[in-house]
């Protein structure tokens, strides 16, 4: 019989705390899986008290996902290399912009065979111009193989066990089901995909237009005008596939990752909340960060920077007019009012499609 597999959950957000209560009790359900699961926990301070040490005797993530218990079988440890170095099966769940830094410190200090899933949405900044996707990142930095994980899981409502779908973007028909065993429930169901690239790409697009859907909101414009911006954004996701990641199949805009994912985003999302509260309060997205989401970051207007860092050096922005009008509004260039005005005139209103 094979040897069963280590597990490690690198991350503890809420995201992450509510990915671990499945893993913990997947892995001690299914035989192929060693039931002590660790997960790397950045270390705080809570009322005095380490988080790790308040997750391993409470099993609670009390400052990311209060009120929900942890299996007694996930273990919190503060060190990303401990965590890490004898787990066969590595879940990336931390926010894209400390990925680098955590990757470098693990870099030669993991199993060779070991293999990973990222549950990031985002893009990085490549060298030399352009963007990369998060498992790319990660896959070059620990030569391991990545597959990836995207959906409409809003994180407080898989911890409170709603049904929900999500799918994997796996390559490895193997592996596929390994993963699937690791993460499926009977209320959080699994779709198993070979397009991995356009399953991780609708994961960090989608909070672009999220931001969108939030500055409708946050003006009153009315649900006719935040379905098109979700329609429009949709159309800017398929074409930004199209363009630069080729061969990337419509159908998987169709699955869980894509357009599921795109509309709860539009209606229940950090991003969508943040973005309504930019429009109706004087203040800074980073000062409404600090504010409303309770240390958690920020993706969408982080990723419309990345995304208009490569538009602007392909020449590319009128073809995306949703993706660079939310960009500038992140940014202060235009006001949230100038939105539709960007949009009027959208490419896809110029089409006959008789």
């Amino acid at each position: 019989m094979a040897e069963s597999k280590r597990v490690c959950i690198v991350g503890s957000g809420n995201w992450g705390s509510a990915i671990a209560k499945i893993v913990g009790k997947n892995a001690k359900e299914f035989p192929h899986f060693e039931e002590r699961v660790t997960m790397y926990v950045y270390e705080e301070m809570v009322d005095g008290k380490k988080l790790t040490e308040i997750i391993n005797e409470t099993h609670e993530n009390v400052r990311y996902l209060p009120g929900h218990k942890l299996p007694p079988n996930v273990v919190a440890v503060p060190d990303v290399v401990e965590a890490a170095k004898d787990a066969d099966i590595l879940i990336f769940v931390v926010p894209h912009q400390f990925i680098k830094t955590l990757c470098k410190q693990m870099a030669g200090k993991i199993k060779a065979t070991a293999v990973g899933i990222s549950l990031i949405k985002g893009f990085d900044i490549a060298e030399g111009g352009g963007i990369e996707l998060i498992s790319h990142i990660i896959n070059k930095l620990l030569n391991i193989p990545v597959s990836v994980l995207m959906g409409a899981n809003l994180a407080h409502e898989v911890a409170d066990e709603k049904f929900c779908e999500t799918t994997i973007g796996c390559r490895d028909k193997a592996l596929g089901p390994i993963f699937r065993d690791l993460i499926q429930t009977d209320y959080f169901r699994v779709v198993v995909v070979d397009d991995v690239e356009a399953v991780e790409m609708c994961g960090a697009l989608k909070n672009i237009v999220a931001c969108g859907a939030g500055f409708v909101d946050g003006m009153d414009s009315g649900d006719n005008t935040k379905a098109a911006v979700i329609r429009l954004g949709l159309m800017e996701m398929i074409k930004f596939g199209q363009v630069f990641y080729p061969g990337t199949k419509l159908s998987t805009f169709f699955e869980s990752c894509g357009v599921a994912d795109l509309i709860t985003s539009c209606y229940g999302g950090r991003n969508r909340r943040v973005s309504e509260a930019f429009v109706k309060a004087n203040k800074t997205i980073k000062e409404l960060e600090a504010e409303m989401l309770n240390g958690q970051k920020l993706q969408g207007p982080i990723t419309a920077e990345e995304v208009n860092h490569m538009l602007k050096a392909k020449g590319m922005e009128d073809r995306f007019p949703l993706f660079t009008a939310i960009h500038k509004i992140c940014t202060g260039e235009i006001q949230p009012k100038n939105l539709v005005d960007c949009i009027r005139h959208h490419p896809e209103h110029i089409k006959c499609k008789l």
